[in-house]
């Protein structure tokens, strides 16, 4: 009976003691200085690839000339059967024969006096890597780090070449085949003029903090001979393009030239002095000079309607239907790209063959033709399609981001 007296008394007494705790703890957390120490108190692990590397030896190296995965863990003495069994048996994860000279890798150790591997990591690029968990049980895993991306702008002036203009303003080089993809369709980049000049806004890509390479190019201004050209890059219906400020694509049917050339050594011509025959006879055509091996891409999309050899005139050749209207000719190749057969379909921008000097020909050059429902056009002429503007719908929203990219541009000096 006493017993039974007592239970209310001692819970009241332990739900007092509990009162004065809780009150205790609030006013100590209501402590500022004490929010402080807790704050200094509190250890931040270090994340290595996601591993707590606090208690560990981290050792890092780069793949040299000739070294495979064997000459890297077996300095760290991990045993063959182990070495074996990634190799055979991680592959659908990475292939360590495709280890690379000068990438990177990290070996994760004990910090004991007999330091034991537990994981090797091998960076595939700057921000992607493989991980290989080291034991009884070898566990692969492909992993990324983070990517940080960074606005920037630049603009110069054309002196020489856009390539090397880049180089004197100490930017990216790539950013010059960047912008010469973009304006493929409008400008061409191997008819530039001293002078001409451009304004970029743009993103750089970083990890670790360490630059590793060129981001979008959200807007550009272009001044070729004296034009302006724009380009501002949207993104409509789940993929992204460049247009005018207008909304016209930049994208156009046709590149404007097939290869890198040197210079137009003859152009168009319904009367041309053939300089082996000696004779006048139309060119219907535009020779591109060009170094012996120089590459040639299809201007279009398109299949291969005919390729062959003609000894007393285009030589070795490619013709290239891209719809029922028109079809394009490239003559006096050195040699076909590899696979190259009729009837096959080529993309834009595909390497079709080499220049050379076959057939009738002086010297190395391509002879480009252009054909407009079967009769000869001038390409130099050639006015390409454009690919579809940025949908009606849509418009408000891309006036806007001109809006703002153009504000950004003015800015540039």
């Amino acid at each position: 009976m006493i017993f039974k007296r007592t239970i209310p008394y001692l819970t009241v007494f332990i739900a007092v003691l509990m009162f004065q705790a809780c009150h205790q703890n609030a006013r100590v957390n209501s402590n500022p200085d004490v929010d402080k120490t807790l704050q200094k108190d509190t250890i931040i692990p270090k994340l290595l690839y996601g591993i707590n590397v606090d208690s560990l030896s981290v050792e890092t190296g780069t793949v040299k000339k000739n070294q495979f995965l064997a000459d890297i863990l077996l300095h760290y003495h991990v045993d063959y059967a182990t070495i074996d069994y990634i190799a055979k048996h991680t592959r659908d994860t990475f292939d360590v024969r495709r280890i690379k000279r000068g990438n990177k890798y990290t070996v994760i150790l004990t910090n004991d006096s007999v330091a034991k591997p537990l994981y090797f990591i091998y960076e595939i690029s700057p921000s992607r890597y493989v991980l290989y968990q080291l034991g009884d049980t070898v566990v692969a895993r492909k992993g990324r780090k983070e990517i940080v991306e960074k606005d920037t702008v630049t603009s110069g002036e054309i002196s020489t070449s856009l390539w090397n203009a880049m180089v004197d303003k100490g930017n990216d080089p790539e950013l010059a085949n960047e912008l010469s993809e973009i304006y493929a369709w409008t400008i061409d980049f191997f008819g530039l003029q001293k002078g001409d000049s451009y304004k970029v806004f743009y993103s750089k890509l970083y990890v670790d903090n360490k630059y590793v390479g060129l981001g979008k190019i959200k807007a550009s201004l272009f001044n070729h001979m004296n034009h302006d050209y724009y380009a501002f890059y949207f993104e409509q219906n789940g993929s992204g393009d460049y247009f005018d400020e207008e909304g016209n694509s930049l994208e156009r049917t046709f590149l404007k030239a097939p290869l890198k050339y040197r210079r137009i050594s003859s152009r168009f011509s319904n009367s041309r002095y053939h300089p082996i025959l000696k004779i006048r006879r139309p060119h219907h055509g535009v020779d591109y000079a060009a170094a012996e091996g120089t590459p040639v891409h299809s201007i279009g999309d398109g299949t291969v309607s005919k390729m062959g050899y003609q000894r007393r005139g285009a030589g070795r050749y490619v013709k290239i239907k891209h719809n029922g209207t028109y079809t394009t000719q490239y003559a006096h190749l050195r040699a076909f790209a590899r696979g190259l057969k009729k009837g096959m379909h080529v993309k834009q921008g595909q390497l079709i063959g080499y220049v050379g000097h076959t057939g009738l020909a002086t010297g190395p050059h391509l002879d480009f033709r252009f054909f407009k429902n079967g009769r000869a056009i001038d390409p130099l002429k050639v006015k390409s399609p454009p690919a579809k503007p940025v949908d009606s719908a849509l418009r408000q929203q891309f006036d806007s981001v001109v809006k703002q990219y153009k504000a950004i541009l003015d800015t540039i000096k």
